[in-house]
């Protein structure tokens, strides 16, 4: 099976929950273990809080769900720039630890892979791929 969905959202901090909620819906008619579906929701919350906070006034959030039998890919994009013109992600937490911060680094501790890529001009566009562990087509007894 294979679901698609693009959404594009307002940079609004309620953008975030309907981020997560309609990419949990979407996992549920799927085989996805609970930890991928766990570490997905983690992700896509994190990932769209960083563009809800940090993207130019008036942009969206706009973000592709897909979703095959064995990989789920998100990438959520705005208006704005990546942190420092960052490509890959660095893992380690900030130093000091404060109350923000961590966002990329438990994006790259809990993706396979997440990445800033190339996007429109002046678009901010994140990657990340996640593998739905034991995840195959459903039997029937």
């Amino acid at each position: 099976m294979r679901v698609t969905m693009t959404l594009s959202l307002p940079r609004q901090p309620t953008s975030v929950t309907r981020a997560r909620h309609t990419l949990v819906t979407l996992l549920s008619l799927t085989e996805a273990t609970e930890e991928s579906r766990g570490h997905l929701a983690v992700l896509i919350t994190e990932a769209c809080a960083n563009a809800v906070m940090h993207a130019d006034r008036d942009s969206t959030v706009d973000i592709t769900i897909d979703i095959d039998d064995q990989v789920c890919l998100l990438e959520v994009g705005n208006r704005g720039s990546s942190p420092n013109g960052a490509g890959r992600l660095d893992v380690g937490l900030p130093d000091p630890l404060t109350v923000g911060g961590r966002g990329l680094p438990l994006i790259a501790a809990l993706a396979d892979t997440a990445a800033f890529v190339a996007g429109p001009p002046d678009q901010v566009l994140l990657r990340m791929t996640k593998h739905l562990a034991d995840a195959g087509p459903r039997t029937t007894r």
